[in-house]
């Protein structure tokens, strides 16, 4: 396996290094060299599950979401309803609600992974219009100093390239595996 940082062994001062006796196969172990094991143990055992476990995460949180908005119990849901005030305000929400549920159910069960994920980060980019549309409600009168409501927009970005990596990594292993057995 490989390390982190591996330290050389010292080299004698009275010896020149043409004398200076091999010591075969042994390594001088540093607590950072003992982390970097860990950490590629910890990589190599969870690698497999990384992706499957984004998009379970990725789920969890759009049908948590998605149900509190359905049961009246969001915290945003007067920000959501501002955001379409065409719409009457309950069927906004509850409309967002569902289609969050649905959208969250439907990559949990691993359908249509990239085309939901799609949809998922049109969904997103479409919540940052909320720095356009209320910049009173994002921010504290600066630009760089977000509100509460600001940061929990803020924050979809990471959700945003979360769904990226997930469906490049569904769409690269279903071109892989449909290869596979056109080779067969």
């Amino acid at each position: 396996m490989t390390t982190l940082i591996e330290r050389p062994a010292p080299k004698s001062a009275t010896a020149p290094a043409a004398t200076q006796p091999i010591e075969a196969g042994v390594a001088r172990r540093t607590p950072f060299s003992l982390l970097g094991d860990l950490a590629d143990v910890v990589i190599a055992v969870f690698k497999p599950f990384a992706v499957p476990m984004l998009r379970i995460a990725l789920a969890i949180v759009y049908i948590w979401f998605g149900a509190l908005k359905i049961l009246g119990l969001s915290p945003v849901a007067d920000l959501v309803a501002s955001m379409v005030p065409f719409v009457p305000a309950e069927t906004a929400v509850m409309g967002m609600g569902i289609a969050e549920v649905v959208l969250g159910l439907a990559l949990a069960v691993g359908l249509f992974v990239p085309w939901i994920a799609a949809i998922q980060v049109a969904h997103l980019f479409g919540t940052f219009l909320v720095f356009v549309v209320h910049p009173d409600v994002a921010f504290d009168g600066n630009p760089f100093v977000v509100t509460l409501e600001g940061e929990f927009i803020a924050k979809n970005l990471v959700l945003v390239t979360a769904l990226i990596v997930v469906a490049t990594h569904t769409a690269k292993a279903k071109r892989a595996k449909a290869a596979a057995i056109a080779n067969r």
